[in-house]
């Protein structure tokens, strides 16, 4: 996989995160129950994967499929 094919797949990954740590705020600003059991749920999940996305073991993951933070094909200065 290409070095910018790998940063498009994070920066992916990083937006799900990132709306998934917004996700209260927006529930909240909308004016929506959070007692709905559908956004009580995607809530739960929201946090779940902002809290595992944080996890070293989650980077490691992304190394062994080829999406770590470090390009290897990228030639060093």
């Amino acid at each position: 996989m290409s070095p910018a094919a790998k940063r498009t797949v994070r920066t992916i990954i990083q937006g799900a995160v990132a709306f998934a740590v917004a996700l209260p705020a927006i529930v909240d600003a909308s004016g929506i129950p959070e007692s709905l059991p559908w956004v009580a749920g995607a809530l739960a999940v929201a946090g779940g994967l902002a809290r595992t996305m944080a996890l070293p073991q989650v980077e490691a993951i992304l190394d062994r499929v080829g999406l770590g933070l470090i390009d290897k094909e990228a030639p060093r200065a």
